[in-house]
């Protein structure tokens, strides 16, 4: 979608909507593509589904207890005696 198509979505000003699009293009999560005048941004969906993934994988979603166990573990920093945290 082009911002304008995108922007009649939301309740915010334009100066806003270029803020947002600023952040999501650093964090690699959309693609400008410039077409004369006109920038339609494009979802990257794989750098979606990484970041999704990692969330889910911080909730403990997906994963077996005895691997939450570990990686909540080693997240804290305090692991259990005897655990490598490398």
């Amino acid at each position: 979608m082009t911002a304008g198509e995108l922007a009649e979505h939301f309740p915010v000003s334009k100066p806003t909507m270029s803020a947002h699009f600023s952040v999501l293009r650093e964090a690699d999560l959309v693609e400008p593509v410039k077409h004369a005048n006109t920038i339609t941004y494009h979802l990257k969906l794989s750098v979606l589904e990484d970041a999704l993934m990692a969330f889910a994988e911080t909730l403990g979603i997906g994963r077996s207890p005895a691997r939450r166990e570990s990686s909540t573990a080693a997240m804290s920093g305090l692991g259990r005696p005897g655990d490598r945290n490398d």
